[in-house]
């Protein structure tokens, strides 16, 4: 079986022996020029005849390249990257060669992003994985070193591991060579597992098992914890979103031992920072997954408390980011972490702190390490909504509190104009869990105006941040919403009836949503512009869309256009006709019960109206589908049906007379006399209300 690999490993690996570099000419002359006689030096001498003095050369090149980026530069323009991929993969060359080549390398790529872009243009992958067919250990530890450095770079593609299944087979197989094996292995595959397609990979190659015995091996106890904090690296990316591998990981025992107890045991504040965080990263994927319950010990006494400590301005600003974006991710979807969360070290005061780095007294006095979160404190902000998104998604005292924190709203409003997008849509998400408030719709949302930045948001924005800025506004149009009216007067009518047009389900969904929320209880204006931005094409459109989110809106909106009698008549006599065809499509199609019901109520609203009515009456496939619907076996439909007959014969309104008789002829009062004796209160009520109004 392993033969068989190699095998097929070797064919996908041929030797390299050139490359090519695309360069500017101007500056690839002006790289020359700085080109020292020294580099020049380095690289002839790999051309020795002599195999001691090309040894000794790339010993010395080792030597000069280490923390030197500009002669790393120097060399791979010179041309020494094809030729030591060459002497890496001569069988000729001596072992110890072999591995000096592949150390330079491994150094070179440890320089810029441009240095490891001209190392995959040479295809050193390919030459290294062929490297690890080799028998001596120093060699492979070599080789995968250097395939560890350049795997990390952002520039280096992750696919390039999976273009031979063989290639995971055999890195499986060296896991148990070394404890340095191990743990270049591990973050080759924890760097480039992105996805669920490359965690089915590495799941179906055997990754958990191999793996988890590295959490417990004493075998190298002075790199115990390097090697550990990879493996665990591993699980984390296995495990994230994927249901499979955390239900395949809670069940999964090393040395008597499950693996969540295990990594209940690396979250003790004893073990290193790095180590506790990645620990309760496999543990949120965990629970998010469902494969550990939310209200677990392991999740509510262990993970969430230390997640929060994560969050605490002691820490350093990647962990606090790190920290609050995994609770966040925790909590999310579950109110009672949420409160607990909310209560836990006055967590959200704390992240108040993210908005206040680098304060003026920073505690920090290393000027490298200023400078870096200085350009990365906006990392903090983006983590603060993020958590304070998902503390506020259901709780409205704690939506209270946030909003009561410091400046919050002011945070939000200047965060949605940020630079950054991560950060705007970060505070778009905050803004929308916030907006499920109807208090703070009604106070804070309209004294700190944060409509107009929210419509600035939504132009041209990519798909991602549209979708929770129009969830946002379908919030912020709703009756008693003080912002619905200069919502309106912005022109939000014409952006989302072109919403409602396009081909992501989400926004087409939140377009019309928005629209049906900005119909409520509104003027006949708002109505027709709402109709005229639509079209008649594009609604008999939404009500054909194969999603039953998009139907309910559209028919939500249709019900909330027909209310009131000037209205309803003003609008069935200009989309009378189109509006009784879709109602009859509707009717007459597979739809489930919610929908027939909604269209059902649309045609009580219609049956309201002074002369729209009129247009039931004289149509006698709908009074047949009336008919049918109040003998239906579901009460639902039957008193959706009843409405319609109900205002149909109400006799308080001209020609109720002939109305009534009509529907007497179809048998109507019949089935009403029927229904008057139903064991369901509601439909016994309504059908007596009918019946009395033949008798007055």
């Amino acid at each position: 079986m392993l033969k068989h690999g190699v095998n097929s490993l070797r064919r996908c690996c041929p030797a390299v022996t050139y490359c090519t570099f695309e360069y500017d000419p101007v500056v690839w002359l002006l790289s020359c020029l700085e080109v020292t006689a020294s580099s020049r030096h380095y690289v002839d001498r790999l051309f020795d005849l002599d195999p001691q003095k090309v040894l000794q050369g790339v010993i010395d090149m080792k030597n000069a390249v280490i923390g030197n980026n500009k002669q790393k530069a120097n060399l791979i323009v010179l041309g020494a990257v094809p030729r030591l991929l060459y002497l890496l993969q001569q069988e000729t060359s001596s072992t110890e060669l072999r591995t000096e080549c592949a150390v330079v390398l491994g150094s070179l790529a440890m320089g810029t992003e441009n240095n490891v872009k001209s190392l995959l243009d040479c295809h050193i992958i390919p030459a290294l994985l062929q490297g690890l067919l080799s028998p001596d250990l120093k060699f492979i530890e070599a080789c995968l070193r250097c395939l560890r450095t350049v795997f990390i770079s952002p520039v280096t593609p992750e696919d390039l591991l999976y273009t031979d299944a063989t290639v995971i087979s055999h890195l499986m197989a060296l896991l148990s060579r070394s404890r340095y094996t191990q743990e270049y292995i591990c973050q080759i595959f924890s760097h480039c597992c992105k996805g669920p397609d490359h965690q089915t990979i590495l799941f179906n190659h055997g990754a958990v098992q191999n793996i988890a015995h590295l959490l417990v091996s004493t075998s190298y106890k002075y790199v115990f914890t390097q090697v550990r904090m990879q493996a665990l690296k591993c699980f984390s990316v296995l495990a994230f979103e994927n249901p499979q591998v955390s239900m395949t990981l809670v069940n999964v025992s090393v040395d008597g031992e499950l693996l969540p107890q295990i990594f209940v045991k690396m979250l003790q504040r004893d073990k290193p920072i790095e180590m506790q965080l990645t620990s309760a990263k496999c543990l949120t994927s965990m629970c998010r997954a469902g494969a550990i319950r939310t209200d677990d010990s392991c999740i509510v006494l262990k993970t969430l408390p230390c997640l929060v400590r994560m969050c605490s301005k002691e820490r350093l600003l990647e962990e606090r980011v790190e920290g609050a974006e995994t609770l966040a991710y925790l909590i999310e979807t579950d109110v009672e972490l949420q409160r607990i969360a909310s209560i836990t070290d006055h967590l959200i005061v704390m992240l108040a702190d993210y908005f206040k780095y680098p304060s003026s007294v920073s505690a920090i006095t290393d000027i490298k390490r200023l400078d870096h979160d200085l350009k990365h404190a906006h990392e903090l902000r983006q983590a603060a909504f993020k958590l304070y998104a998902s503390l506020g998604a259901n709780d409205e005292d704690i939506r209270k509190k946030i909003i009561e924190t410091e400046n919050m709203m002011d945070r939000i409003v200047n965060g949605l104009s940020e630079s950054s997008i991560k950060v705007r849509l970060a505070a778009v998400r905050c803004l929308h869990s916030l907006s499920r408030s109807v208090q703070q719709l009604r106070t804070s949302f309209q004294d700190h105006a944060v409509w107009k930045p929210l419509m600035k948001v939504l132009q041209n924005a990519p798909n991602e941040m549209l979708v929770v800025a129009s969830s946002t506004l379908c919030n912020l149009l709703l009756e008693f919403s003080p912002s619905k009216e200069p919502i309106l007067e912005s022109g939000a009518i014409e952006l989302l009836c072109s919403l409602t047009q396009s081909e992501n389900l989400a926004l087409r969904v939140n377009g019309i949503w928005a629209l049906m929320n900005m119909a409520f209880q509104a003027e006949q204006k708002i109505k027709s512009d709402i109709l005229r931005g639509l079209s008649t094409e594009q609604l008999f459109q939404l009500l054909s869309d194969s999603d039953v989110n998009v139907l309910m809106k559209t028919l939500g909106l249709l019900r909330n256009l027909l209310s009131t009698r000037p209205h309803i008549d003003h609008i069935m006599s200009t989309h009378g006709k189109q509006i009784m065809q879709a109602v009859t499509l509707i009717l007459e199609g597979e739809h489930n019960i919610e929908v027939k019901e909604q269209t059902l109520c649309i045609l009580a609203n219609i049956a309201d109206g002074t002369t729209a009515k009129e247009l039931i009456m004289t149509n006698d496939d709908i009074l047949q589908k009336i008919k049918y619907y109040m003998s239906h076996s579901n009460a639902k439909l039957q008193l959706a049906a009843m409405f319609c007959i109900s205002n149909l014969i109400w006799n308080e309104e001209e020609g109720s007379q002939e109305r009534q008789d009509k529907l007497r002829d179809m048998g109507i009062v019949d089935i009403l006399h029927k229904l008057s004796q139903s064991s369901d209160p509601n439909l016994c009520d309504k059908a007596k209300t009918a019946l009395q109004q033949y008798l007055a």
